[in-house]
């Protein structure tokens, strides 16, 4: 039996739990996998499909000084490899329009993953198209083997228009997450069909069915309970809703709660010192999907106010909406990337204008002084989350892809 080779930046990673929900989704239906990740774990929690994950993981030495010998030897051996020269004439050229550290240590990590692949990797998969697809890209080259690709988010909107267009060209296909991203990634390559939309979607088996009833909390007593998980990151608005939170009337009784780890901590903590509303708040850092399920089932409200960081990152469709609706929770969020694709504004959730803290705030009085809107909202939410974003479907068209692979090695 041969295997795909799937490559991540790093693995595993709580905040990729779409990439271990795949991986897990693939191992089921029959598809070996090597894991091939640019760097070692940091994060403190594992999630239940990480544990589930049998394949062998081959670690690349995240910074080519971490271990020079190995590059060393793998450079050794590259140098000697039949398509070496495509590979280092494709690096040459995008050396000339990125001339950075980061561009070099792509290519170091692309020489010991081509040297150390196992012989029985008839193919190369890779999730994201920044960094891991230039890895594989030029270890795709030195081998001379075909490889495709799925792309996110961050990846896209913070790549230059031309490594996009060169990598899709390069490639035998690739797949994203949201119609967004579809309609970008191919009007810039050659084929107009090269990018092929595949959700990712969730496993609904592993989270409980949404409560019948929820609390009819609105603030005139016990406090409204809000609730938001993700990195605090400049994509993710955080400062906003700590903003909109600060506009929030006196007689309004609520409490946020915070779950992920993130850059910005410190800085929005001081925000809301400042703001008077730090006591509101309770910051839990990273925590586990029971963790996440556990709050989503205790709180009233999930708020995620996106929007687009100066940078061009943006969130694509994140899993946390997906997760919270699942439950039940009636979810408040912003017209931004492909939000829209699952959220409609006032059936199964409610949408602002990103950037807005005084929206922002408006919307949030309103949903959580009417807790029967929140409940009638967040079970239509569940009906369709449900029914429309199953993992299953984008998995099984994934295999389909991945598995005639398979067959040709084993033919």
């Amino acid at each position: 039996m041969s295997r795909i080779a799937v490559v991540v930046k790093g693995y595993p990673r709580l905040s990729e739990t779409f990439i271990a929900q795949e991986i897990l989704g693939l191992q089921k239906r029959g598809v070996e996998q090597l894991i091939v990740s640019l760097r070692h774990p940091t994060d403190p929690h594992l999630h239940d499909l990480h544990r589930e994950i049998t394949a062998e993981v081959l670690y690349l030495p995240e910074y080519l000084k971490d271990d020079p010998k190995r590059v060393a030897r793998a450079r050794r051996w590259a140098e000697k490899q039949p398509g070496y020269a495509r590979a280092l004439a494709a690096f040459n050229a995008d050396l000339e329009r990125d001339r950075s550290a980061n561009r070099y240590r792509r290519f170091g990590q692309a020489c010991v993953f081509a040297h150390e692949l196992p012989e029985d990797v008839t193919w190369l998969h890779t999730h994201y198209l920044h960094t891991p697809a230039s890895v594989t890209r030029y270890a795709a080259l030195i081998r001379g083997m075909e490889w495709s690709f799925s792309a996110h988010a961050k990846d896209i909107w913070t790549s230059p228009a031309w490594e996009l267009r060169e990598k899709i060209d390069d490639s035998a296909w690739g797949v994203t997450c949201t119609r967004v991203n579809v309609d970008y990634l191919n009007g810039l390559g050659k084929r107009s069909d090269a990018v092929e939309l595949v959700y990712h979607g969730l496993d609904f088996s592993r989270f409980p069915s949404p409560p019948a009833t929820r609390a009819m909390r609105d603030g005139s007593g016990e406090p409204v309970r809000f609730l938001s998980v993700g990195r605090l990151v400049e994509k993710k608005g955080y400062d906003d809703l700590i903003a909109a939170l600060a506009r929030l009337p006196e007689d309004l009784n609520w409490h946020f709660d915070h779950i992920g780890g993130g850059a910005l901590k410190t800085r929005l903590q001081a925000r809301a010192e400042k703001a008077g509303i730090a006591d509101r708040i309770t910051w839990h850092g990273a925590q586990p999907r029971e963790a996440v399920i556990e709050a989503c089932l205790n709180s009233d409200l999930f708020v995620l106010p996106s929007r687009i960081a100066r940078s061009g990152d943006r969130d694509g469709l994140p899993n946390v909406l997906m997760e919270a609706q699942s439950l039940g929770l009636c979810c408040l969020s912003t017209k931004v990337s492909a939000i829209p694709e699952l959220i409609e504004d006032g059936r199964t959730g409610v949408l602002v204008e990103p950037h807005d803290p005084k929206e922002l705030a408006a919307a949030l009085e309103t949903l959580a002084r009417d807790p029967a809107r929140r409940q009638a909202i967040g079970l239509e939410a569940s009906k369709h989350v449900r029914s429309a974003f199953s993992s299953k479907p984008g998995i099984d068209r994934l295999a389909e892809k991945l598995r005639p692979h398979d067959l040709r090695a084993a033919g």
